[in-house]
C-alpha cells in the first residue's frame, strides 16, 4: 500500500513563493511516476506537474509553465513542487499522486493509482 502525504500549503500573497512537499511511503519509490494535481472550489481536478520515476522527464499544465517547477529526491522517496510568481488563479487544494510506471509521465489523473490527502493554498491579493 502507497501512501502519500503533502505538506507545505499556507497563505501567501500574490507574487509569492511556496514550495509543496509530498512524501511518499512506499517500498521502491524510484519505480513510481509522480504528478501534482489541483482542484479549486466548484472545478474539476487539474492536471499541474508531472514527473518520471527517475527525474529526466517533468511536464507542466499551460497556467503554470515558467511558474512550478517539480522534483524529486528518491533517496528521500519525496517529490516536490515549487510554486513561483503565485496568482489568485492558484489558490486551489493541491494533491500528490503516484503510478507505478518506469516509462515517462503521465497528465492525466486518471492514470494515477495513488493520492494523498491535499493541502491547501491560499493566494491573497
Amino acid at each position: 500500500q502507497v501512501q502519500l502525504v503533502e505538506s507545505g500549503g499556507g497563505l501567501v500573497q500574490a507574487g509569492g513563493s511556496l514550495t509543496l512537499s509530498c512524501a511518499a511511503s512506499v517500498g521502491t519509490f524510484s519505480t513510481y511516476a509522480m504528478g501534482w494535481f489541483r482542484q479549486a472550489p466548484g472545478k474539476g481536478r487539474e492536471f499541474v506537474a508531472a514527473i518520471s520515476w527517475n527525474g529526466g522527464i517533468t511536464r507542466y499544465g499551460d497556467s503554470v509553465k515558467a511558474r512550478f517547477t517539480i522534483s524529486r529526491d528518491n533517496a528521500k522517496k519525496t517529490v516536490y513542487l515549487r510554486m513561483n510568481s503565485l496568482k489568485s488563479e492558484d489558490a486551489a487544494v493541491y494533491y500528490c499522486a503516484a503510478v507505478p510506471s518506469r516509462v515517462g509521465v503521465l497528465l492525466s489523473a486518471s492514470e494515477y493509482n495513488y493520492w494523498g490527502q491535499g493541502t491547501q493554498v491560499t493566494v491573497s491579493s
